[in-house]
């Protein structure tokens, strides 16, 4: 099963956007993210329609913020990215009369259901500024240039 790293990578793309001294374009943001900028441009939009990047056309144009980083959720950004489905547990109905079948999948559904309450109630608790000082500490750490992270996120994973 093909895990939706859309959360992920859009968490990943506004922090950058954050740190950038201009607009990321869909072509800089699809080779950060290993994909292409038309994924980029798609997902991004649903970005921008819940109003937490802008986009601008033309040269010079690329996306940006439109609140900063303490006023973002990555609950917001779940909701943005069309809230992916969370587990990949699911149901199987094909005796929909059998007793046990019913209390199986009751039981399931319960604690599906309290699992992804939790999750939610914490992707709400956490702002991109949070993950944004995660990163600052982590970055002080290293010797690595600031314009050096992705280029060798990408040597990585070519490796």
């Amino acid at each position: 099963m093909q895990l939706d790293g859309r959360l992920s990578r859009m968490l990943h793309i506004l922090i950058h956007m954050d740190r950038a001294e201009g607009p990321i374009t869909s072509e800089a943001a699809a080779e950060m993210l290993n994909t292409n900028p038309v994924v980029v441009r798609r997902t991004m939009a649903g970005l921008r329609d819940a109003g937490h990047v802008r986009s601008v056309k033309g040269h010079g144009g690329g996306w940006t913020l439109a609140s900063p980083l303490d006023a973002i959720t990555m609950l917001d950004i779940y909701r943005a990215v069309g809230e992916p489905r969370i587990f990949a547990i699911g149901l199987t109905d094909p005796e929909p009369q059998c007793l046990v079948e019913q209390a199986v999948n009751a039981s399931i559904t319960s604690a599906l259901r309290d699992a992804e309450a939790l999750l939610i109630a914490r992707l709400a608790e956490v702002t991109l500024a949070q993950i944004a000082r995660d990163f600052d500490t982590r970055f002080a750490s290293t010797e690595i240039a600031w314009d050096q992270i992705d280029a060798r996120a990408l040597a990585l994973k070519s490796s």
